[in-house]
């Protein structure tokens, strides 16, 4: 795993109070409520959570990929300091392609099957950087060398459909470092592919990122993936951060009960259970999240002010966990006091 950056070093991304809606004929739906985090130069940052938890639109936000009729509705994203939610859509196509790089889960949706990878890697290439044609051809077989394609100065004059899954996706992430970009936002990257591939491919990714001195947003819904890969996670749940920290810390000493029930889900290799622990329910509908915390009808800990009440992210161990249970226990007495005097 990578060293975790110094809390001294400058954010590389800082989302701030990140809110994207869905305006409807029924009314306007709330997708993400108010996310905030940040992630530093070489960082690895997963995002995870059941499917609706919102870490796709998290990621699409950050990229500018919003699907229409979603909009940000509030809040800001910065790079390297200077906002970017806010710039005409050639401009941010530009850092799209120059400062933030995309991986998708299915290969195909991000290469041309009528170009050869050649072109599209070369292409990308001169868009955003200064080189030659040459040059820019010598980049691209180096990029396939360094994703591990076999052959690459016969095989960049292939099509995509030449390529297995598993080597497609290599072609994605060399065209996702194509134009050396200071992030990737990698969506789901390996959910296509073969168990006996996804480990490659995370342990590619990883190195590359490391060697080429990005940072990583990784969106995924397998905890065995962010433990292997991550430095830190945030887990969501129904459009806004439940708990995040270190991926040490949350993983083994989980601090939200929805966290904790992630945790219990996962199988482990010296304990012999029949069952795995379940969540009980399922994440609720945008048009219908309940009142005070989203989880509350799911929680096994839930108590009266959790109906009421939404929590905001508060200091747990070393995470921050949005959860009334973690809450010091002065505020937590004086609290009660007030809601008694009610």
């Amino acid at each position: 795993m990578s060293t975790v950056p110094s809390p001294a070093a400058a954010p590389l991304l800082e989302v701030r109070h990140l809110r994207v809606e869905f305006p409807t004929r029924h009314g306007t739906l709330l997708a993400l409520d108010d996310i905030s985090f940040s992630i530093s130069p070489g960082e690895v940052l997963g995002v995870v959570g059941e499917s609706g938890a919102g870490k796709s639109l998290t990621g699409a936000a950050i990229i500018g990929l919003l699907e229409p009729p979603g909009r940000i509705a509030a809040g800001e994203i910065r790079l390297e300091g200077e906002r970017i939610d806010h710039l005409p859509y050639e401009k941010l196509r530009a850092i799209r392609g120059r400062k933030i790089g995309a991986i998708f889960q299915d290969p195909l949706t991000s290469l041309n099957p009528l170009y050869t990878i050649g072109r599209q890697l070369t292409e990308t290439i001169q868009t955003h950087l200064p080189v030659s044609a040459d040059e820019a051809r010598r980049r691209a077989i180096r990029l396939l060398q360094e994703t591990g394609i076999p052959a690459a100065e016969q095989r960049i004059d292939q099509y995509p459909h030449q390529f297995s899954g598993g080597m497609r996706q290599r072609v994605v992430i060399a065209l996702a470092l194509a134009a050396e970009p200071k992030l990737i936002v990698a969506d789901e990257p390996t959910t296509a592919l073969d168990v006996s591939i996804q480990a490659q491919i995370i342990s590619l990714l990883k190195r590359l990122c490391k060697e080429h001195g990005a940072a990583v947003m990784l969106v995924t819904h397998d905890m065995g993936v962010i433990a292997e890969t991550c430095d830190r996670v945030a887990v969501m749940y129904a459009g806004r951060i439940a708990e995040i920290g270190p991926v040490h810390d949350v993983i083994n000493a989980p601090a939200h009960p929805y966290t904790v029930g992630l945790m219990g889900s996962i199988p482990a290799m010296d304990e012999d259970r029949e069952r795995l622990a379940q969540i009980e329910g399922s994440m609720p509908r945008l048009t219908s999240i309940p009142s005070g915390c989203a989880f509350n009808p799911r929680c096994p800990r839930v108590m009266n002010r959790c109906r009421r009440e939404r929590p905001e992210l508060m200091a747990a161990g070393a995470t921050r966990a949005a959860c009334w249970l973690v809450e010091p226990e002065g505020a937590r007495a004086d609290n009660a006091a007030a809601g008694d005097a009610r």
